[in-house]
C-alpha cells in the first residue's frame, strides 16, 4: 500500500519540518529498492486482480511462488510522474484506487488542507469546540502541537460535519479547500492517460473518501456502487476492486465486507495489517495491506516487514483479522 510518491520526502527529515503527514509519502528511489527486493526474494508481481486466483492455487498446493501486488489510494498526481515511470522500469503492476470526487477537483483532502493551513500560518483558528480560537503556529514546535490538538477530533468527526467545517476552517485559514485538491490529485485526463498502460488498473475508492462505517447503509451502498460506474464512465475500464477509505476497522467493518460482495467487487482491501494466506479466499473483501511508510523507507525494515512476523505479533498469531 502506497499514497504517495516524491522525490523530496519531508518524513526522511522529520525532526526539522512540519510534516504530519509525512507517512503516506516515499521517495521513487526507495519505491524502486522496494520493488527489486520484493523481486530479489522471489516474489511474482501480479495485478491486484489476479489474488483471488493465486489464492486458489495456494489453498489447492498448487502455488510454488510467493506473489505482491502494488496499491497505490487516492490518485495522487505524483504517482503519474514520479511511481509510474519505476513501475515501468521493473515491469511491474499496480492498482490506483481512484475517489471521483478528487478527480473532477471538488473533493476534501481534509488531512491535506489541516497541514496546509498550519504550515502556511503564524496562528490558525480551529473553529473546533473545546479549543481556543486561535492556536500559535509560528514555531516547529507549535505547528506540530496544533496538529497534535486538531487531528483527532476532525478526523472522528460525523463525516457531512466534517466537510462542512473543513469549508468554514478553509476559507477562515487562507487555504482553497478545492484548490489544494486540484494542486495534488490527478484529473480525469491524466488518468486516461495511465490507463492506456496494461501495467496499471484502476479500482474505486468511494465517491467521496467518506469511513463508510460512520454513514448509514443505504448511503454506504452508494459511496461504493457510485465511485466504480464514475471511474467505468470516465476511464472506459472494468473496476472490479475496491479499497476503503482509511481502511481501518472503526471506517471498515463486516457490514462494509458484505456490502462490497454483494456489490460483485471481486476483491476490496483494508488498512488492517497483514500478508495474505489461503484463508483469505473465503474472506476477499476484508484484505489487509502491508504499508510502504514514509517514516520507515529502509531496505532492513520491509524485509522484517516481507518476513511475516511483525504481523502474526500484532494479529496475536491470527491469520486473519476481518472481524
Amino acid at each position: 500500500m502506497l499514497h504517495r510518491v516524491q522525490p523530496v520526502c519531508a518524513a526522511q527529515d522529520a525532526a526539522a519540518r512540519f510534516c504530519p503527514n509525512g507517512g503516506l509519502s516515499v521517495t521513487p528511489e526507495f519505491l524502486d529498492a522496494a520493488i527489486g527486493l520484493v523481486k530479489q526474494q522471489g516474489y511474482d508481481l501480479v495485478p491486484l486482480e489476479e489474488v483471488p486466483q493465486r489464492l486458489q492455487a495456494a489453498r489447492e498446493g498448487r502455488a510454488r511462488r510467493p506473489f505482491a501486488a502494488f496499491t497505490l489510494d487516492d490518485g495522487y498526481r505524483d504517482n503519474r510522474e514520479h511511481a509510474w515511470p519505476v513501475f515501468r522500469k521493473h515491469e511491474c503492476p499496480f492498482t490506483i484506487f481512484v475517489c471521483p470526487s478528487f478527480a473532477d477537483g471538488e473533493g476534501e483532502l481534509w488531512w491535506e488542507v489541516l497541514e496546509r493551513a498550519i504550515a502556511i500560518n503564524d496562528e490558525v483558528h480551529p473553529l473546533l469546540p473545546d479549543l481556543p480560537a486561535h492556536l500559535l503556529t509560528d514555531t516547529l514546535s507549535r505547528k506540530k502541537a496544533a496538529w497534535e490538538q486538531m487531528y483527532l477530533p476532525v478526523r472522528y468527526m460525523d463525516e457531512h460535519e466534517q466537510r462542512a467545517w473543513l469549508m468554514r476552517f478553509g476559507e477562515r485559514n487562507r487555504v482553497d479547500v478545492h484548490g489544494l485538491c486540484r494542486e495534488l490529485v490527478m484529473d480525469w485526463n491524466e488518468l486516461r492517460e495511465m490507463a492506456s498502460d496494461p501495467l496499471c488498473s484502476f479500482g474505486a475508492h468511494t465517491e467521496h473518501h467518506h469511513a463508510l462505517a460512520r454513514l448509514d447503509e443505504e448511503e454506504a451502498y452508494y459511496e461504493m456502487a457510485a465511485s466504480r460506474a464514475h471511474v467505468e464512465g470516465e476511464l472506459g475500464v472494468r473496476v472490479s476492486t475496491l479499497a476503503y477509505p482509511y481502511g481501518d476497522p472503526d471506517s471498515a467493518g463486516q457490514r462494509e465486507f458484505r456490502l462490497a460482495r454483494r456489490l460483485g467487487f471481486s476483491v476490496a482491501v483494508t488498512t488492517r495489517k497483514g500478508h495474505l494466506y489461503p484463508e483469505h479466499l473465503d474472506h476477499l473483501t476484508a484484505l489487509p495491506r502491508l504499508s510502504l511508510n514514509g517514516y520507515y523507507q529502509s531496505l532492513k525494515h520491509l524485509d522484517v516487514l516481507l518476513s511475516g512476523l511483525p504481523f502474526m505479533l500484532y494479529n496475536r498469531f491470527r491469520r486473519l483479522n476481518v472481524a
